[in-house]
């Protein structure tokens, strides 16, 4: 991982005449987006189906499982095969596990043998980890200092809008599917031809050295930290009172997945009417991320208020909604489910209540981990103490998803799952408060290291949000 003062560093000053060159950071930053709109994009908008599509989630839940198992590893050691690689190699061998998950699913829908899918989830954890690293990598690297926040934001716009198209996929080609319980062939074949392409494009990114920015200088030559350092490093994290303040929201932030994809999206709705409430979850994501960030970046002048007020709006909003949903979910469970699932087009009024909920989850989502990795941004400026810290968030994230669709997949009662989900957001917020009053200051200076302007760097920090 490169050290913050490194980011700058220029061997040479070269002639530039546009923004829009194919090797400006923002045509690379651009095609950074669209990766990820062909890849993880897609890979939300097939989880958000419920069961991968599938009337039976078994197999989903424990292909999950693996994927986030390997994920929670592969997420923290991602950096270090990134510096080995390079980004094209790292980026495509990530990319092409996406393809052969969706794959495994195609596959599924003929012979109904999971252990491809499971195996294929697997693979797919360790390509998220090296895929993820990758980006991250590019996003330090390639921007110039001044404007990372703006080039994160248009990243994430791109990428977000791959749940969103990826939600009209299986709306579009199941929308005269009425009473069908799983998705059929196109729909996956339509999946794997934008992960393929994805792979396709990550070919097209350029190594730091080859990238010219507009002020003519180049990115090359970027020292990285030694394997034996980051493991001493990473091993510290564990120890680390500031992220044990943290496990509670990392834990319960991809936790809640299972619960509402499957049991909400996948139980309540029927196929078609799966895909139009996915185009509406990954757009509430955009809108709840945009919101929570402006709190977070512009309400106050101390940072340290800002903090306070972004966490506590969460908080009463989360509320809110984990109320919303546990009144819904009163009318429901495995031995007493609906006998016809909710139509967009046929239910009139039926459909309101649960569609409102699902977009308010998708909203919920966006804020709360914008929230939190606005707080780990805000407890330090360096490059390096921040890749760790992130690291350690994806890592314990993944774990707590593996367990919950673990936990989908033994049948735990649906309304112990709401009150766990519930339970676990709600102890997360006086964590947060905590690690923000002990932790985070209101002056520009670091409280690790670094001189990087705050206004720079908690915009950087507060465009970032989920997933995988």
């Amino acid at each position: 991982m490169e050290n913050a003062d490194e980011e700058t560093a220029t061997v040479s000053r070269v002639p530039t005449k546009s923004a829009f060159r194919f090797n400006s950071p923002l045509i690379q930053v651009s095609l950074m987006g669209l990766v990820c709109f062909c890849c993880p994009g897609m890979f939300n908008a097939l989880s958000g189906m419920g069961g991968g599509g599938q009337v039976d989630p078994t197999a989903a839940n424990n292909a999950n499982t693996a994927l986030y198992t390997t994920f929670a590893l592969f997420g923290i050691l991602g950096g270090g095969i990134y510096n080995l690689l390079g980004p094209r190699l790292t980026l495509a061998a990530g990319c092409s596990t996406y393809v052969l998950y969706a794959g495994s699913f195609l596959y599924y829908n003929h012979y109904h043998h999971q252990a491809f899918a499971i195996v294929a989830g697997a693979l797919l954890g360790v390509g998220a980890g090296l895929l993820w690293a990758g980006e991250g990598a590019i996003m330090t690297s390639y921007p110039p200092p001044n404007r990372k926040g703006t080039y994160i934001s248009l990243f994430w716009s791109i990428f977000n809008m791959g749940g969103v198209i990826g939600g009209l996929i299986p709306f579009v080609l199941n929308y005269h599917r009425t009473h069908a319980v799983s998705v059929n062939d196109a729909t996956y074949v339509t999946f794997m031809c934008f992960m393929a392409a994805g792979t396709l494009l990550s070919l097209a990114i350029l190594p730091p050295s080859d990238v010219v920015r507009d002020d003519g200088t180049r990115c090359s030559n970027m020292k990285y930290s030694k394997v034996s350092i980051e493991i001493v490093e990473i091993l510290k994290l564990f120890l680390n009172w500031k992220m044990l303040l943290i496990v509670a929201a990392a834990w319960a932030s991809n936790f809640f997945y299972s619960y509402q994809f499957n049991n909400v999206n996948g139980l309540l709705f029927n196929l078609r009417t799966r895909g139009f409430n996915n185009v509406f979850y990954w757009g509430a994501q955009m809108v709840g991320s945009f919101a929570i960030g402006y709190v977070l970046d512009f309400s106050f002048r101390s940072r340290r208020r800002r903090g306070f007020v972004g966490i506590c709006l969460v908080a009463l909003l989360g509320t809110g909604i984990w109320a919303g949903g546990l009144v819904n979910q009163l009318t429901y469970s495995f031995n007493d489910l609906p006998e016809n699932r909710l139509d967009f087009k046929d239910s009139g009024s039926d459909f309101a209540g649960p569609f409102l909920l699902y977009f308010s989850y998708g909203l919920l989502d966006a804020m709360f981990q914008t929230m939190v990795y606005w707080v780990i941004g805000a407890l330090a400026d360096d490059s390096e103490i921040l890749s760790r810290y992130s690291g350690f968030y994806k890592g314990v994230q993944s774990a707590g998803a593996a367990v919950a669709w673990q936990i989908d997949t033994k049948k735990v009662p649906l309304l112990n799952q709401l009150i766990v989900n519930w339970a676990l957001t709600t102890v997360s917020y006086p964590l947060l408060l905590l690690l923000v009053f002990l932790a985070v200051k209101d002056d520009e200076k670091s409280v690790e290291e670094g001189d990087m302007k705050e206004s720079e760097f908690v915009s950087v920090n507060s465009t970032i949000a989920k997933s995988y």
